[in-house]
Formats: C-alpha cells, structure tokens, sequence
C-alpha cells in the first residue's frame, strides 16, 4: 500500500474536525448517559482514536515549534484505546473529553501555518 503524500496542516485540520466531533457527540451528556449511549460513545471513541493518528503525520520540527500541545500524550491515548479497548477507563475518558479536547482545540487552532 502506498503512503498518501500529504502536507502536515491538513492533519492539522483533521484533528479540529475530530476534537469538534468529540465535543458535538458528546454534548448535553452526562457521563453516565455516554457511557451507555452506544453510537455516541463508539464514535466519540473512534474521534479520538483519530485525533492520535492524525497526530502520528505532523512533523517532528512541527510539534517542536507548539510544544504546548501535548503530542506524545495524544498519541499515546490513541494507542491506549486502539489496543485497550475492552479496559478503557471511562473516569479517564470522560475527563480527556471533558477537559483535555477543549483545551486541544484552542491549541489546534493556534498552531502556525
């Protein structure tokens, strides 16, 4: 399989559309009302997973140069969820949705183009 030769800033802009997903998903609901929501936690779920990937293709002088985005974090969660997925922590994931996706956004949207 060939790998898509892509510029780093789309997946930039992948990341804002997964994140704004995040949040849409997931709005209005409790913790307990994702948690067994079904469609919206699986595709809230699956968002993040996307946020990760999308951040393994941004260039290393990239996230040098916006240290404040936390991307070995970002990564690391998609790994977490792709490999755990019948052991996610759902105190944790609602805390990432909750706090660090907000947070993930504005830091998105700062990032020089």
């Amino acid at each position: 399989m060939s790998k898509i030769n892509r510029e780093w800033h789309f997946y930039i802009d992948d990341m804002i559309n997964f994140a704004e997903k995040v949040i849409v998903y997931t709005e209005g609901l409790t913790q307990t009302d994702f948690i067994n929501s079904g469609l919206n936690y699986d595709a809230t779920v699956r968002n993040l997973e996307l946020i990760g990937e999308a951040a393994t293709h941004i260039p290393e002088g990239i996230r040098n140069a916006n240290s404040n985005i936390p991307w070995r974090q970002v990564i690391a969660t998609r790994n977490r969820l792709i490999h755990g997925y019948l052991g996610i922590d759902n105190d944790t994931l609602w805390s990432i949705i909750k706090t660090d996706i907000p947070a993930l956004l504005i830091e998105l949207h700062n990032v020089t183009r």
